[in-house]
């Protein structure tokens, strides 16, 4: 069985976080991107303590993608540095937990 994470990206904006989401699914490198927002975060850049407004988008994938969804968000994002993020899911319905192990799947 595949072991599952949920990574967290932030975007500058929501048409950002929708591009970014958009070509992470349609590539199938995650079979979900759900997008949260606004957020505040307040954060050091720089030597100084930021605060602005983003957009949390939560890709549901499998851990051996995370390296090929990372580079497709470093693609196509605009931040420098973007949080890119995994957390591993310990558990989850085998429904859903299938689902994405079939939309993550390369076509045949």
């Amino acid at each position: 069985m595949a072991d599952y994470i949920e990574v967290h990206v932030t975007a500058g904006d929501r048409d950002e976080a929708a591009r970014i989401s958009r070509v992470a699914v349609e590539r199938r490198l995650a079979a979900c991107a759900q997008t949260v927002g606004p957020i505040t975060s307040t954060y050091w850049w720089e030597g100084e303590v930021e605060e602005s407004e983003e957009w949390l988008v939560l890709f549901k994938t499998t851990a051996d993608l995370f390296d090929k969804l990372a580079a497709s968000v470093r693609e196509t994002h605009s931040y420098d540095v973007p949080e890119i993020i995994a957390v591993p899911v310990r558990a989850g319905i085998s429904d859903y937990l299938s689902w994405i192990t079939k939309e993550t799947a390369s076509p045949s």
